[in-house]
C-alpha cells in the first residue's frame, strides 16, 4: 500500500528545467513540489558546461562566482585545415560567456525555487504516472524504499534526455538515429590554451557533431566530442571516446593534461516536437526535446520553457483546467520564444552533417577573412553565398 500525497504542481526532475518551472509555479502562488531522482541536485554532472550570457538577465538570474568557473571573450570554430573563424561575444550574441559548474548551477537553481516557495524532494524516482478520467493526476514514486501516490492538478516532466513521463503520458518524443548525438567528455587539468576563448573543431574529427575546448581555468579545460549517432556503426561501443581521444593525441597542448573527469551521454539535435503536453503534462526542456540541434545546448531554451511552463502550470492549477486544450498556452509560448530558430538551426545542422572536410575549409576560410557585422544561421550563409553559391544551393529559401 502506498502512502499519498496531493499538491497543485508536481514538478518532476530538479534540472534547470524544472527548477525554474517550479520556481515560476509557486512565485505565481502554486503548491508545487519538485521530486529528484538522485541524492543531490547537480550531480553526477552530464554537462559541457558552455553556456551564454544573455538569456540569463531575460530570465532573472543573477550570475553567481559559486557557479561561474570561468568567463571568456568569445569563441573559436577551427576547420579541419586549421582555418580559424573568431566570434567576440558582440557577435556571437547568445553562443558565448560563461563555463560554469553545473552541479552548483542546479543547485542554485533548485534553491530559488524553494525560496519561491516551492518544496523539493531528493532521491524521489517517478515509477509511473497517476490517471483520473484519462488524464495524469499525478505520479506514483519511490522515497527510500517507500511508494508514494503525488496527486497534483498539473504535471511538469522535466525528468531530461531518458525521460519516461513523456512515454507514460503518451507523448510521442521517440527520436531517429540521425537525431541523437553521442556524447564523452575529459574535464583536462594541465593543459595549455587560450584562456580568451572556447574553441569547437568542426569536420571528420567528430562525425556529425563537433569537439569543443570549454575553458574551465587557467590551465583545465572541458574537452568533449558530440557524434552522429547515425554514424557509428551499429554495436560499435566507445565509439565517441575513440574519436576524441584520437583528437586529443594530435593536439600535444591538450595531450599533456590529466583526466580528472569522464562524462558519457546524448543529447537530442532533432526539430521540434508536433506536441510537448496531454491532458494534465506538459514536457519541459530535454524532454521535450527543446535541446538547439545545431551547437547542443539546452539550458538556455530549457530555462525559458520552464518559465512558461511554470505560469501556464499555476494558472491551471487555480482555474482547475489543466486539460490539453488549456495547456496549448504553454505550447504557444515556448515556441513563440524559440521554435523558429531551433527550426533554422536543425535545418543547417542537417546540411553540415553532409558536407566534407574541403566545404568546411572553404566555408571557414569565406567566414575567417569576412568584416562580420553579426552572427547568425542567416548570415553566415548569405557570407558563403558570396564566394561558394552552390555550397547553400539548399538553403536559398532561408536566406532571402
Amino acid at each position: 500500500m502506498s502512502a499519498e500525497r496531493s499538491v497543485e504542481v508536481l514538478v518532476v526532475g530538479a534540472g534547470p528545467a524544472g527548477s525554474v518551472s517550479a520556481r515560476h509555479a509557486a512565485r505565481a502562488g502554486a503548491r508545487t513540489l519538485i521530486i529528484e531522482k538522485r541524492q543531490e541536485i547537480g550531480s553526477p554532472v552530464r554537462c559541457g558546461e558552455g553556456i551564454a550570457r544573455a538569456w540569463l538577465e531575460e530570465l532573472g538570474i543573477r550570475p553567481d562566482k559559486r557557479w561561474i568557473s570561468h568567463e571568456v571573450k568569445g569563441a573559436r570554430i577551427i576547420s579541419p585545415a586549421g582555418h580559424v573563424v573568431t566570434l567576440t561575444e558582440k557577435l556571437a550574441g547568445n553562443e558565448c560567456g560563461y563555463v560554469i559548474k553545473r552541479d552548483e548551477f542546479d543547485r542554485t537553481l533548485a534553491e530559488e525555487a524553494a525560496d519561491a516557495g516551492a518544496e523539493v524532494m531528493v532521491k524521489t524516482s517517478a515509477v509511473g504516472v497517476i490517471r483520473e478520467g484519462g488524464r495524469v493526476a499525478g505520479v506514483r514514486a519511490r522515497h527510500m524504499g517507500e511508494l508514494i501516490d503525488i496527486h497534483a492538478k498539473v504535471v511538469i516532466g522535466a525528468d531530461g534526455f531518458e525521460s519516461q513521463l513523456g512515454r507514460w503520458a503518451g507523448i510521442d518524443t521517440s527520436l531517429k538515429p540521425s537525431d541523437i548525438n553521442v556524447c564523452f567528455e575529459y574535464t583536462l587539468k594541465g593543459v595549455d590554451i587560450n584562456p580568451d576563448f572556447n574553441d569547437f573543431y568542426i569536420g571528420s574529427c567528430a562525425p556529425g557533431g563537433y569537439i569543443w575546448v570549454f575553458v574551465k581555468g587557467p590551465d583545465s579545460a572541458n574537452v568533449g566530442i558530440g557524434v552522429q549517432l547515425s554514424k557509428i556503426r551499429p554495436g560499435e561501443r566507445g565509439a565517441a571516446k575513440r574519436y576524441l581521444d584520437a583528437f586529443i593525441a594530435k593536439h600535444p597542448e591538450l595531450a599533456k593534461g590529466s583526466p580528472i573527469r569522464e562524462i558519457a551521454g546524448a543529447v537530442s539535435c532533432c526539430q521540434p516536437l508536433e506536441s510537448v503536453v496531454a491532458d494534465g503534462i506538459m514536457l519541459v526542456g530535454d524532454a521535450a526535446r527543446q535541446i538547439d540541434p545545431l551547437t547542443g545546448g539546452g539550458v538556455a531554451n530549457a530555462c525559458r520553457a520552464g518559465r512558461v511552463a511554470g505560469e501556464v502550470a499555476a494558472e491551471a492549477a487555480r482555474t482547475g483546467d489543466a486539460s490539453r486544450q488549456f495547456l496549448q498556452k504553454y505550447e504557444r509560448g515556448w515556441r513563440r520564444i524559440f521554435e523558429d530558430q531551433m527550426y533554422r538551426n536543425w535545418m543547417a545542422k542537417e546540411k553540415l552533417v553532409t558536407l566534407s572536410d574541403e566545404t568546411f575549409d572553404k566555408a571557414c576560410e569565406v567566414l575567417a577573412s569576412a568584416e562580420l557585422e553579426r552572427v547568425n544561421t542567416i548570415e553566415i550563409l548569405r557570407l558563403i553565398q558570396k564566394k561558394y553559391p552552390e555550397l547553400v544551393k539548399e538553403f536559398e529559401d532561408l536566406i532571402h
